[in-house]
Formats: structure tokens, sequence, C-alpha cells
């Protein structure tokens, strides 16, 4: 006797759910799936949020690296720099196709990357977000800690050994993969004479730098930590590894000012008054050079990237828009204790005022929203206790924060 399947199957296979707790059930001859599940398995092989270069990247990958697929992912974790968000996409296209050439008449160089930009633009983040595009370890090291081998301080080996440990010791990954150097323009020399005395944290670093970013092998310890001489070592070469420099130039505009309009003197001088955004596009190796980095190093960073300072939208979107938005995290923090956080426009809009004051960028965002919600986060506990279910900041929770005490 023949029996149809949905008379014998009345039940989700994999959530176990009835008929009767589902819009839908499909079934078979000894399975059945509800929508429910189906939907679940639709997301999990949806593949439009994951990174869709790589997982790991291998020959066929690294030359088919998609520019356009690349601004656009860092579209979302990145609020506006386009101009910079394209060239970094061509220029990492770029360089993983130089990785994967496999013709040995083809000898490519590599092109570093040096991001200029005033602190709170997106620099870190920018190179972050493509690591995590790429799927490839990333390292972050500042340029103010690093000083020449054999002085106090870390050398620029532990730049390496940092990228190790973030590969899990892994050596090929390690070799390419990329590494950031913050602040690289403190690490400018003085003047553009060579120093008289030795500069162990300033050129002499840069010095240190270049065969390093150029492409050399070093060794780094095996497990992080200083060198020492009985310690196992572990050879890396750099070739591959690409380079990311970032740093905020602060007086770079004035060198680009007197390139272009001289020395101004007299009542009747062209001061050279202009939009900074507009002289930041314009800065030529020979104003690096003035500024404090040494023509060698200028040369091993062949890709430029401007970074303009945030306007007012461009925060407002960094606050409510992108992807893992600092709103966002707060009400994630808050819903742990059963406490839905709300803003008003004109709180949002004050924060982003006070933000701009400060000049910090992006991320003073966070102490303007920490400022403000401290005093209510301290009583989360009190408030749960007295019923209270939401917290709506205005504009004069903004102005005005309560004051850090604890409610009885």
């Amino acid at each position: 006797m023949n029996t149809a399947a949905s008379d014998i199957i009345n039940y989700c296979s994999f959530c176990l759910k009835t008929r009767e707790q589902v819009a839908k059930l499909i079934v078979s001859d000894s399975v059945g799936i509800c929508n429910e599940c189906v939907e679940c398995c639709v997301q999990l092989l949806d593949n439009k949020h994951q990174p869709q270069s790589t997982a790991n990247l291998d020959s066929k990958s690294e030359s088919s690296i998609d520019p356009a697929r690349l601004k656009k992912y860092l579209d979302q974790y990145v609020i506006g720099q386009d101009d910079a968000k394209i060239m970094l996409s061509v220029a990492i296209a770029n360089h993983y196709k130089r990785i994967s050439c496999q013709d040995p008449d083809q000898n490519i160089s590599k092109a570093n990357i040096l991001m200029l930009g005033p602190t709170g633009s997106g620099k870190t983040l920018l190179a972050k977000t493509v690591a995590d595009y790429l799927d490839v370890p990333f390292a972050i090291g500042d340029a103010t800690s690093i000083t020449e081998s054999g002085y106090v301080g870390d050398d620029v080996e532990s730049l390496i050994s940092r990228l190790l440990q973030s590969a899990n010791g892994d050596i090929e990954k390690t070799q390419k993969g990329i590494v950031f150097i913050d602040e690289i323009d403190k690490i400018g020399r003085k003047s553009e004479s060579a120093s008289i005395t030795r500069d162990v944290s300033g050129e002499g670093v840069q010095q240190a730098l270049l065969k390093l970013v150029e492409g050399t092998r070093c060794r780094v310890p095996a497990v992080q930590g200083r060198k020492h001489p009985a310690g196992e070592m572990i050879e890396i070469d750099t070739t591959d590894i690409l380079f990311i420099a970032g740093g905020a130039f602060v007086g770079i505009d004035n060198i680009i000012k007197t390139r272009k309009h001289g020395t101004a003197m007299g009542f009747s001088a062209d001061v050279g008054l202009g939009d900074m955004q507009t002289q930041e596009s314009d800065v030529t190796p020979d104003d690096l050079i003035k500024f404090g980095m040494i023509p060698e190093f200028v040369g091993r960073f062949p890709n430029w990237v401007k970074l303009k300072q945030l306007e007012k939208t461009d925060l407002v979107k960094i606050l409510t828009q992108v992807k893992n938005n600092l709103i966002d995290q707060y009400q994630w923090l808050l819903a742990q204790d059963q406490i839905e956080l709300s803003f008003h426009d004109e709180a949002i809009d004050q924060i982003v005022k006070n933000t701009l004051l400060h000049g910090t960028g992006a991320r003073g965002l966070q102490s303007e929203i920490e400022r403000v919600l401290i005093p209510h986060m301290f009583n989360v506990y009190q408030y749960r206790d007295h019923n209270i279910k939401s917290l709506t900041i205005d504009l004069e929770l903004v102005n005005n924060p309560q004051p850090l005490k604890e409610i009885t």
C-alpha cells in the first residue's frame, strides 16, 4: 500500500518542529525540512557578507582580486575617502598579482603604500579592513617605539615577529601578510642634512626599515619576545610582505605652501591661502624629503594614499550607518541588561559637533559617547531594579550629562 509522504512525515527532521509550528514543511519519502531551516541554510550558503577574494590566498585567487569588489567591501566599514579606497584597492590587487606572477622574464617591483591624513581619518581601519577582506595575517607597529638594532626599544624585526604571531607561526602565511606601521611621520629627521649625532629613533629607523620593506631575509624569535642568543630563530622572507605606512604629517601643508607660493612677505604678498585638502593632493617626493623622510625611504613607498579630514556628515554616518557602528555597539551593551537605548537626532548632531571641536576625528566619537553614557551604564543595575527599560539620549543629556553617582 502506497501512503503519501506528507501523511508519514509530519515534522522537520532538522529542528523537530511539527507541521503546525512552522509556515511550510517540505517532505520527501523519509525526511522533512521546514521553511525556517531552509532560510538558515540559505544564510549559511550566502556569501554576500563574506570577503569575495580569499579564504586563504592561493595562486589562483591572488591574481584575481577585483579592485571594485574590494572597494565595495571597504565602503561597508569606512565612510568617505573614496579616492583613498580606490587607490588602495588597485595597489592591493597589483601587489597580489605580482606575488602570483610565474613568468621568469617578469620581475615586478614591490609597491608599498604610504597613507597621509589627519588623526582619526581611517588610516589604520583601512589597512585592517583590507587584511580582513584578504584573510591574511596583519600586524600593527608604532614607528615611535622602534629604534636601531642594538639600542633600547623594539627593532624593525619585531614587526615581522608580530606578523608571525598573527599567522599562528605559519611561515608561508606570514610571508604574504600585511604590516601597518603607524606614526611614520614621527621618525622624520629634523633637517634635510645628515645627522651629526646618531639619531637612533628617527633617521636611523628609516635606514633600518629600507631593506625590510624592499625585501630581505630576517631572523625573528620563534616565541614572541626579545631576541636571545640561545633562543630558537625563524627565517622570514619579507619580499612578498606588503608594508603600509601611515602618518598625520602635521606641518607638511606649510612646506607645500612655500613650494607653490614662495615665502610671503609684505602686505601685498600672496600668502598662498587655499584648501588644505587640495594641498594634500599636491604632495611631492620633495615635500616628504623636506618634512624629514630620507629619499631612499620615500622611494620604497611609490603608492600614496591621501585621506581627507572627516566632515560632519561623515561622522554622523560613522555613528549610525557603518557596519559595527558605535551606536549599535552601545545599544547591544545596554540590551544585555534589558535596557533599550536610543538617541535623538539633535543629540547625535551635538556629539558630532563636540568631536569636530576637539579635532580628534572618528576616534573622538567614542570618547564623546562614553562621556554621555558612563553615568547611565554605572547605574544599569539600579535602572533595572527600578523597572527602567529604556534610555533616550536627548540634547540636554549631551550638553549636561548626569553626575556620576549611585542611584539609591
